[in-house]
């Protein structure tokens, strides 16, 4: 018998979501934003769903606006951030005066499960509970914050089979084979080339890396295929040791510890990189 059911874990997510996901809205409009001045709102979540979503709770709760625009990111992993920010890109780049709230609500640890095999010892040893938002607008928008250049990503279908998350009785069952960090150390060079091409830089170019830590073994590996230094991925690693891998809010911790130590009068560039189903490539260009 499951302990406990699908349902009695989504009753939990609901719970919880919710008010984690309005902290992180909260402390991201801190002094930038006031909540009338949210145009859209772009909620992402692979750990619990339903409808009406989490997005209408905290429309209704924060009291947002009847008429904001509203979009869900639903089940598409560690990577979904970066998907989100691509949307709110385009929106913005649609409409200058658009201000995007992005929150990203993760509770892994509800999928725990007690059958002992690999895939399920991997997953409670290195996911995690969080959430984080990020705060998108046009040019209209003149505080301090980073510049988007652009995206690029690409699915490598040979590692579709290696990186799941589907729903069952049980709850979300986690497949995580140890053949991925071989996926990216084939793939992550040349990803890494086609993005640079696609956006017209060098490698030399880029100042700071943000990595998404889906565990230590791909860190590493990233770290040994692109030549990197150790102080490179510090951010990276940091992150994972403080929280652990939390699936789509985490690279928005990576990329907050790296806005820390920023020069803002000089000219920065992070390149931004998460993994996820399919297997899926997704990276992005920021700059100061």
């Amino acid at each position: 018998e499951p302990f406990p059911t699908l349902e009695k874990r989504m009753d939990c997510y609901h719970v919880h979501a919710l008010p984690l996901s309005i902290r992180a809205i909260e402390g991201c409009m801190d002094h930038h934003i006031d909540k009338s001045d949210i145009t859209h709102l772009v909620t992402v979540s692979c750990t619990g769903m339903s409808a009406p979503g989490i997005d209408i709770q905290i429309m209704q709760e924060m009291q947002l606006g009847r008429s904001i625009y509203r979009t869900s990111v639903n089940f598409m992993g560690c990577y979904a951030a970066i998907h989100a920010l691509k949307m709110a890109d385009a929106i913005c780049t649609a409409d200058s005066s658009a201000k995007v709230m992005i929150v990203c609500t993760e509770l892994c640890t509800l999928h725990f499960q007690k059958e002992f095999n690999m895939n399920n010892m991997v997953a409670a040893l290195l996911f995690s509970d969080g959430a984080a938002a990020v705060l998108v607008t046009g040019n209209d928008h003149r505080e301090k914050g980073l510049h988007i250049s652009g995206f690029y990503s690409e699915v490598d279908l040979e590692g579709k089979p290696d990186m799941a998350w589907n729903i069952s009785e049980k709850g979300f069952l986690m497949t995580l084979s140890a053949y991925i960090p071989q996926l990216i150390q084939s793939g992550i060079e040349s990803l890494l080339q086609r993005t640079l091409d696609t956006h017209g830089i060098k490698k030399k170019d880029i100042t700071h890396w943000a990595i998404h830590p889906g565990g230590k073994k791909i860190l590493q590996t990233v770290q040994q295929e692109l030549q990197l230094q150790e102080d490179d991925l510090k951010c990276s690693f940091e992150v994972l040791r403080r929280y652990g891998n939390m699936s789509s809010p985490t690279i928005l911790f990576v990329l907050r510890e790296i806005m820390q130590q920023l020069k803002w009068n000089q000219k920065e560039k992070i390149f931004t990189s998460a993994f996820g189903p399919g297997l899926t490539l997704e990276t992005a260009i920021l700059q100061t």
